[in-house]
């Protein structure tokens, strides 16, 4: 099976044109966790096919690295773009790209051989039982909750898929591998969910670190970064539009508050290509 490392920002993931690579779809599970595995696959955070679609101009087919589908993925789909452009698959600049039953918009710009992309990734949704989390009320905004024997104050965000989203300081020396997990297995998100760590630097300008499900502490996280815009927005800490920084690089957020629409833009970078076989 031929494919192609590609990375958002350091949120690496497999991509395998779905067009001309044929793996049945039981297996796919399986594939993406073999393919995945750091020291004994290829490495990444998840397996990405690129396949057809009746809605869109294309499909974005994702599973995490544990296995697990996945329904968005801010940095992944960025790359989808530069994917589809690089191969000829498309020449339009602006394209549909259609995952887990959503369809998000995408500007593509090149750069030397570094694509910047520009992805309407809609409105997020705040009402607990659609992103989803077990509360009460309307919203889920700097609320407590006891996660590890620790209290926290979360606000929750989907951007398709769940978020909860923390403001706190010293963001850096936080051991994510033992909280990480305690919230993506709470329950009050029986869907699991990815949570943020977020420092507020200024009105402009802010840290993450992230813990995604079905993947652990990635470098990046596109929905991550948008959840957690919304939520500073939320609670008065910055304005709409914000550089998110994280260990994986820097993603521009905004959120038109007027037509309730968030735009992510960040880079879309090809690391390699290969083939490996996935039989036996």
């Amino acid at each position: 099976m031929k494919f192609t490392k590609m990375h958002g920002c350091g949120n690496d993931y497999i991509y395998v044109n779905g067009f001309t690579e044929k793996v049945d779809g039981d297996k796919k599970p399986e594939v993406a966790r073999r393919l995945s595995h750091r020291q004994h696959g290829i490495g990444g955070d998840g397996l990405i096919f690129i396949n057809p679609s009746q809605t869109a101009d294309f499909e974005m087919e994702m599973y995490n690295a544990d296995g697990t589908r996945a329904q968005m993925c801010g940095n992944g789909i960025r790359c989808v773009g530069k994917y589809v452009y690089d191969k000829g698959m498309t020449d339009k600049t602006h394209i549909a790209v259609e995952s887990g039953g959503q369809i998000k918009y995408l500007d593509l710009m090149t750069e030397a051989d570094i694509m910047y992309v520009r992805v309407n990734m809609g409105s997020p949704i705040l009402t607990p039982s659609r992103i989803p989390v077990i509360a009460e009320g309307k919203r889920v905004v700097n609320s407590p909750m006891t996660a590890g024997n620790t209290e926290y104050y979360m606000t929750c965000v989907s951007m398709g898929n769940p978020h909860a989203v923390i403001f706190t300081k010293g963001v850096r020396e936080i051991e994510l591998d033992r909280i990480g997990p305690v919230f993506e297995y709470h329950e009050r998100f029986p869907e699991r969910v990815n949570t943020e760590f977020v420092e507020i630097l200024d009105k402009e300008h802010c840290f993450l670190r992230v813990w995604e499900r079905g993947a652990g502490e990635t470098l990046a996280c596109g929905t991550g970064a948008c959840a957690a815009v919304v939520a500073a927005v939320l609670n008065h800490l910055t304005e709409n539009r914000v550089w998110v920084t994280m260990p994986g690089g820097d993603l521009l957020i905004e959120w038109d508050r007027e037509n309730d629409v968030v735009y992510m833009t960040g880079p879309a970078v090809t690391v390699f290509e290969g083939q490996v076989c996935i039989d036996g």
